[in-house]
């Protein structure tokens, strides 16, 4: 038998295999697909909805190295979130298309500006998510009442609007207005937002509330809404929840959910297909029962580990 030698320990040594920790971000396995249809109605001559989706990620690729294979992470390393806005503009003559615009696009701009994204949950970060949040709403609400100051013709313009921010299983969804937010979860629809709307407020209290200026829509008297009160900050809504393997995410304008009911749209999502196909047929169902407003629908599925 050979006798071990000390250059032979020591070339062992030398030549193991590192075995690095094995690392995986819940949102680098999350798979999301989503989809996006918008509508004008049947009736309607002019669409003043508005989405946006956007994937926001984080990555490291090894370009070059000496180092082997197996000393370092994957070649190629992804984390990812995924923001999704529906906004319903208020005002006539195209001036809540454009409010619906401007609130899009300062949050869009405002996140390529400031880049800090918040790609692993814990509940330090979950405070600045909500933070965030509250500042890209101020900054929306800013924005379109900079935009209509002075223009007579852009006077009434506003917009609700709603905004989901998902980062593996971790769900943020904020709101104003009447715009929804909505999950469905093993057959099951639960509305994450609570409309902001005379109605509901009634319901709650029993008490009247001030209506903030240009406030109202067609068939809805909003408490408050983006950009419709000069001076004073909307009262934003931002709540937290989990997601699991399955869970289906639906933002809305109310042009669906007035023309659709809720068991009518979980028919639509139980007969499981592709997001795109989903949204298509759920506008298409609130044109047949009504067509009387504009109808925007943003549907994200989720599959995780």
């Amino acid at each position: 038998m050979a006798t071990t030698t000390d250059d032979d320990v020591r070339r062992r040594v030398l030549s193991s295999v590192l075995k690095p920790p094995d690392f995986q971000s819940s949102s680098s396995l999350v798979k999301v697909e989503i989809g996006a249809k918008s509508h004008r109605g049947v009736t309607r001559h002019d669409n003043e909805d508005h989405y946006l989706v956007m994937r926001l990620r984080r990555d490291l690729q090894t370009l070059a190295t000496s180092l082997p294979k197996s000393d370092l992470p994957p070649r190629q390393f992804e984390e990812r979130a995924y923001a999704m806005l529906v906004a319903d503009g208020l005002g006539s003559q195209g001036s809540g298309s454009l409010a619906g615009r401007v609130a899009l696009s300062t949050i869009a701009n405002l996140a390529v500006h400031y880049g800090e994204w918040n790609l692993r949950i814990d509940p330090t970060t979950a405070a600045q998510v909500i933070e965030k949040g509250l500042f890209l709403y101020g900054s929306a609400d800013q924005a379109v009442e900079a935009r209509s100051a002075g223009i007579e013709a852009l006077s009434e313009m506003a917009t609700a609007l709603t905004v989901a921010y998902s980062v593996g299983d971790h769900l943020f969804v904020a709101n104003v207005g009447h715009t929804r937010a909505y999950l469905f979860r093993e057959g099951r629809l639960t509305m994450l937002t609570r409309d902001q709307t005379m109605a509901s407020h009634l319901a709650e209290s029993g008490r009247p509330v001030a209506m903030k200026q240009n406030a109202q829509d067609f068939h809805h008297v909003l408490t408050d809404v983006i950009g419709g009160a000069p001076g004073e900050q909307p009262a934003v809504e931002i709540e937290h929840f989990r997601l699991i393997n399955g869970d289906a995410v639906l933002l809305c304008t109310n042009g669906l959910t007035d023309a659709v009911t809720d068991p009518q749209i979980c028919e639509v999502l139980s007969m499981r297909r592709h997001s795109r196909e989903q949204c298509r047929m759920l506008v298409s169902l609130a044109n047949k029962m009504s067509g009387e407003d504009n109808v925007t629908v943003v549907l994200a599925q989720y599959e995780m580990p």
